[in-house]
């Protein structure tokens, strides 16, 4: 079975050699569906003599629908039922494998916890990407082995975001990187890609199958080739639980594993899992002129520090739509009130607030601005959340106060 999109069948057809082997450059661096009946019949003269019956649906019957219909739903509720691995039976080596996680996990169940607190904003929403693409469930929780669930980490070897993507594989999936905006950090952004890349390795080199693809992800594709030959070299069948592969990546699939199992039967397992909701956590804002955190933060009456954290990406506090059009905002956000931001141009957001905001033009530096409007640069670069205050740019809105 393959899990390939529109996308990946448009991608594969105008080039995927091309990019499949910028991918495997750059991972060298890095390292029951409802059964059908047959309803036809051919009617006999008994037929005629038996009168129709009206069936009328009992008591039961209705409550049973409308418990269904009442029945509290949540993320975790959804992402068990995307599960596709819980009932593979492995073989007993590689199920003990399974089991040493799982051990390890519930040993220390405030990990868990702390872990899928972190998850709380992206869960809903990397579990609906994964459905629709009709891929396991358990891919939504490649984050949780790979960054914990923190959308800034970035590991000693250069990986960064949610799904520890390194310089060179984001480069070959497009994911853009400057001084402004790392895109291997945005959570739109690099789950895409991430999924991209799972469904496109798993066409590719290993006939559909995702898990040789996720053993791939972690170790590259030419490491997993290799070792897939080995084994068929020795009569075996070549799946990943018969390779002989690096240590992180021969943990990595019991890892996924075993923390879909405790997912998936928390109570088992004594893990509490927080309450997420099952719509996503947050609303995208698309921006066609560049704007500050801060200014966002003002316009929609939201911290800054809750806008920096659904937007990891944006590395010196504003959007430029040069490198990123989409600005995430908590979803409780009034919707006339984004409606409003995604129209507005700079130019109207600074003549509204002029007293307030100032537009950043070509030749503007920190200095002069606070020069200008008698505030301090320290006192800009902290209402502002500039992480590079000498990188200005022509259309930035700059708050010129703390409120």
């Amino acid at each position: 079975m393959t899990y390939r999109t529109i996308r990946q069948r448009l991608m594969l057809s105008a080039g995927s050699t091309l990019i499949m082997s910028l991918l495997m450059a750059a991972a060298a661096n890095s390292q029951a569906s409802t059964p059908a009946y047959n309803t036809s019949y051919t009617p006999t003269a008994s037929d005629a003599a038996v009168a129709p019956v009206s069936v009328q649906p009992s008591s039961f019957h209705s409550h049973f629908w409308e418990a269904l219909t009442l029945e509290p739903q949540d993320a975790w509720t959804k992402l068990r039922d995307s599960f596709q691995w819980q009932d593979l039976t492995l073989p007993a080596d590689a199920q003990a494998r399974v089991d040493e996680w799982i051990e390890y996990y519930r040993s220390s169940p405030q990990n868990i916890a702390t872990i899928t607190e972190r998850a709380t904003p992206w869960l809903a929403w990397i579990t609906q990407q994964v459905s629709e693409r009709g891929l396991p469930g358990e891919i939504a929780l490649i984050p949780f082995v790979e960054s914990s669930f923190d959308p800034s980490a970035r590991s000693h070897r250069g990986a960064a975001g949610l799904w520890q993507f390194m310089p060179g594989t984001g480069d070959a999936l497009g994911l853009v990187r400057n001084g402004n905006y790392d895109g291997r950090l945005d959570v739109i952004t690099s789950t895409a890609a991430a999924l991209d890349y799972l469904e496109m390795q798993a066409d590719e080199w290993y006939h559909g199958d995702i898990i040789l693809s996720l053993a791939a992800y972690n170790a590259g594709a030419g490491t997993v080739n290799r070792a897939q030959r080995n084994a068929q070299g020795q009569g075996l069948a070549g799946d990943y639980w018969d390779l002989s592969l690096p240590h992180e990546t021969m943990q990595y699939i019991p890892k996924l594993k075993a923390i879909a199992t405790i997912i998936n039967d928390p109570e088992q397992f004594k893990v509490a899992l927080p309450d997420i909701n099952l719509n996503p956590a947050f609303a995208k804002v698309q921006l066609e002129q560049p704007l500050s955190i801060a200014q966002a933060s003002q316009l929609l009456d939201v911290s800054q520090a809750a806008l920096a954290e659904l937007n990891p990406g944006l590395l010196n506090g504003s959007i430029d739509p040069r490198s990123a059009q989409t600005l995430l905002v908590p979803e409780e956000v009034d919707t006339q009130v984004l409606a409003q931001l995604s129209q507005t141009t700079s130019t109207d957001l600074a003549a509204t607030q002029s007293s307030a905001i100032h537009r950043v033009e070509r030749g503007d530096n920190l200095s002069a601005i606070a020069s200008r409007y008698n505030v301090t640069q320290n006192d800009l670069i902290r209402w502002n959340a500039l992480d590079r205050p000498e990188s200005l740019q022509p259309g930035q809105l700059l708050t010129l106060s703390g409120h």
